[in-house]
């Protein structure tokens, strides 16, 4: 995946002090149409969206499954590099699906309901970032920190609402490497948002979550 670097946003020459932002647990779901405990696991989330506000709830299809069934539409292969990366990132002896990751530090199978909710609530008891992102135009947010070694900014799309006529919370539809980051503070650029779309800033190699940020296209807000 190539990575749109620095020509995207300008680097200020001092790290700024912030507050610290409260961002939602970013809950990713790695799931397949071929997979028989998926259909669990998008019950599960769907709970969970709907009685949490605090969380955003991605799922991203893979295809190493297809050879079960048809070829799942939705599947990229972004989707199996980010599930290998947290492979390598847990120790884990494989990628396998419903697996649910909550801010790049906490796993478990996301078709059962019980280790979903410990999980979240892990993810919410680690200390809180100093990393802020804050919309300032329909196309520009503004980012701003501290981080102690290299981080990678994502773009995200997927779909909701009207959009989605999948069983899936928000299928991922597309991703872009924003480029990396090493703290202060910067203005960033964003593609056009086709519909739905966060920005993720995220500890390079898939490792913690620093901030998550969802944003709507203009015509759907």
């Amino acid at each position: 995946m190539k990575r749109l670097l620095a020509a995207l946003f300008v680097l200020s020459p001092f790290a700024a002090p912030v507050a610290t932002a409260e961002s939602p647990v970013l809950v990713e779901l790695f799931a397949s149409q071929n997979c028989r405990a998926c259909p669990s696991a998008h019950k599960t989330l769907k709970k969970v969206e709907e009685a949490r506000d605090d969380v955003l709830i991605l799922t991203w299809s893979v295809d190493y499954w297809d050879y079960l069934g048809k070829k799942d539409p939705m599947a990229m292969g972004e989707s199996k590099e980010r599930q290998r990366g947290y492979v390598d990132r847990f120790k884990l002896r494989g990628p396998y699906t419903p697996q649910t990751v909550y801010n790049g530090t906490e796993q478990c199978p996301g078709n059962k309901p019980g280790k979903v909710d410990s999980s979240i609530s892990k993810a919410k008891q680690e200390p809180q970032k100093n990393v802020r992102l804050v919309r300032k135009s329909d196309d520009t947010i503004e980012l701003s920190g501290t981080t102690t070694g290299l981080t990678d900014i994502w773009y995200v799309d997927y779909l909701d609402g009207d959009d989605n006529t999948t069983d899936m919370i928000h299928p991922v539809t597309r991703v872009t490497a924003l480029g990396p980051w090493l703290g202060g503070r910067t203005q960033i650029t964003l593609p056009p948002c086709q519909a739905h779309c966060a920005v993720i800033v995220q500890e390079a190699g898939f490792g913690t979550v620093f901030a998550t940020l969802p944003l709507d296209a203009p015509e759907a807000r």
